[in-house]
């Protein structure tokens, strides 16, 4: 995407709050990343159904609504974007923007305009406030003229804002003709059958799928996991976590070993629990455990809805169903290992991040650390990378391990210590084809400076040190290091033992002399 007009400080509109990020347009159709890392969307031209533009207070807003009913707000416009935008839109993806007009009047009557899963209160022909229906919980009928509808109350949507939408009531008259009935059917009841029709209100409460006491490592605990279809619920003893689908960024599906896999969701916004806000949640399967479940759909909605996302029952090992069935229901895509491969043929390399063990994997656009605490960095936000060797001084198995230091560009590092030595060609040749700058290492030095470091044994500063290594031959890492060991250990004991003879022979020397004193007034003389 080298063609395109770019937009800095763009907010995404939604019922949680507005984020800050960056918009692309090209002729391949939109994106935006928002600030920092995190969310992305990424929207193709053969998706947008309509443009339109609004004048909203201090800035322009762009609306795009997509064909599957869709709609994203971007704010955050200056005048002179406007007519730039609009031309690119209309000459490089084919659709004529369309201009929207905001009320300002402040009156709370007018109609009602439902396009997608949008809802619009419209004041004459101005726009007073729109709701997106995915958001809406339950619904139902107060009296014979009052809709009240409740939004979604999740752990993730709003969660660094004050204040989120949580219901509201609509008065509709028995005069209306908008939505005009008969006298077993208001105008009220029409317009809650079609609220229903277009949420999943009718279905909210009973899950699709649930999936019984599954191991999470973040939020540490067990919990039940049950998939509906607008959201996920996590049930613990003593948790209990709602999270819209529309968090949802991303899933990550990473072998951990043969016995156990990984499967992340990461969130946008994350979940919080006290103070502390987790961005991933990392489930732990078995490997091997097999599955069969049968989904709680409707023969309708397979062939509608979720027709080529969903089946009506799944067997096989609980990761894979567990991820095919989220996938469906959310939308969200599956990252999964890529080429890199480590000297055991395994997807990661053991390393240590602050104080945690755990596994860095390379992955095609990223690298992620898991399980704790889950890290992951993305390859366009990294600065430079640098190898570097493990421990200081005479340490003699320092050179077995060396650090990997990922600068961000905003200036964050992290650093991956103690990663096995014979993982360093595997890493460096990975790196080096992503096209990440590595500090202080060019094309022509990859097999001395640093690699000379991590190959070569300790400095040589002890000539006998040196002499035990070239006798070593072609020992083994782990003789060597023994070897090292029991060197340092009779170093230390021939050291204590010329200690305390040093000071036994001082002690005998003092007391030598205290009985050779001559007595006081032959001192004198001497001393005259």
């Amino acid at each position: 995407m080298t063609d395109g007009q770019l937009y800095p400080n763009i907010l995404l509109g939604g019922r949680g709050g507005t984020n800050p990020g960056q918009l692309k347009v090209h002729p391949g159709g939109i994106a935006w990343r928002k600030q920092g890392g995190g969310k992305i969307i990424e929207i193709e031209k053969a998706d947008i159904a309509r443009v339109t533009w609004m004048k909203v207070p201090r800035a322009y807003q762009l609306g795009v609504r997509l064909k599957d009913g869709l709609f994203y707000k971007f704010i955050g416009f200056r005048e002179q974007d406007v007519s730039n935008l609009t031309n690119y839109i209309q000459k490089n993806i084919g659709v004529a923007a369309e201009e929207k007009q905001l009320s300002t009047s402040g009156h709370n009557w007018g109609e009602i305009d439902i396009n997608g899963n949008m809802l619009t209160f419209l004041v004459g022909s101005k726009q007073a406030f729109e709701v997106s229906l995915a958001d809406v919980a339950q619904t139902q009928l107060q009296g014979k003229t009052d809709v009240y509808m409740e939004f979604h109350v999740d752990d993730t949507t709003g969660a660094t804002e004050k204040d989120s939408l949580m219901d509201i009531s609509f008065h509709i008259p028995t005069s209306n003709t908008q939505f005009s009935g008969d006298e077993n059917r208001p105008p009220a009841q029409v317009f809650l059958d079609k609220i229903v029709s277009l949420t999943d209100v009718g279905s909210s409460e009973e899950a699709v799928v649930t999936f019984e006491g599954i191991a999470i490592l973040t939020p540490r605990g067990r919990y039940s996991v049950e998939l509906h279809f607008s959201f996920l619920r996590l049930q613990g003893l003593a948790n209990d976590f709602k999270i819209q689908y529309s968090s949802v960024v991303r899933l990550f599906l990473l072998p951990k070993s043969n016995q156990h896999t990984f499967v992340i969701i990461t969130l946008d916004p994350p979940i919080r629990k006290g103070q502390t806000l987790y961005p991933h949640i990392v489930i732990q399967f078995e490997a091997d455990n097999v599955v069969d479940r049968d989904l709680a759909l409707s023969e309708e909605l397979l062939t509608t809805r979720y027709k080529d996302k969903l089946e009506s029952s799944y067997k096989g090992l609980i990761h894979e169903v567990f991820t095919k069935v989220l996938r469906g229901l959310s939308g969200a895509k599956v990252t999964r290992p890529g080429s890199f491969r480590s000297c055991q043929d395994g997807y990661a390399v053991k390393s240590s991040l602050k104080a945690e063990d755990g596994l860095l994997y390379p992955l095609e656009k990223g690298f992620f650390f898991l399980p704790k605490p889950p890290t992951l960095i993305l390859h366009d936000e990294i600065d430079f990378v640098e190898f570097e060797r493990h421990g200081t001084g005479g340490s003699s198995v320092a050179s077995h391990y060396f650090d990997l230091l990922v600068k961000l560009k905003n200036d964050q590092e992290h650093l991956f210590r103690n990663i096995q030595r014979n993982e360093y060609n595997h890493l460096i040749e990975f790196i080096k084809a992503k096209g990440m700058k590595i500090l202080n290492l060019t094309d022509a030095q990859t097999t001395n400076g640093v690699a000379t470091a991590l190959q070569d044994d300790d400095d040589a500063v002890d000539p006998h040190l040196e002499r035990i290594k070239n006798a070593a031959g072609d020992e083994s890492d782990e003789e060597f290091a023994c070897r090292m060991k029991i060197l340092w250990l009779k170093k230390m004991i021939v050291g204590l033992l010329q200690m305390i003879l040093g000071m036994r022979s001082l002690m005998q020397v003092k007391v030598g002399e205290k009985k050779n004193h001559p007595p006081k007034s032959q001192k004198k003389k001497l001393l005259v």
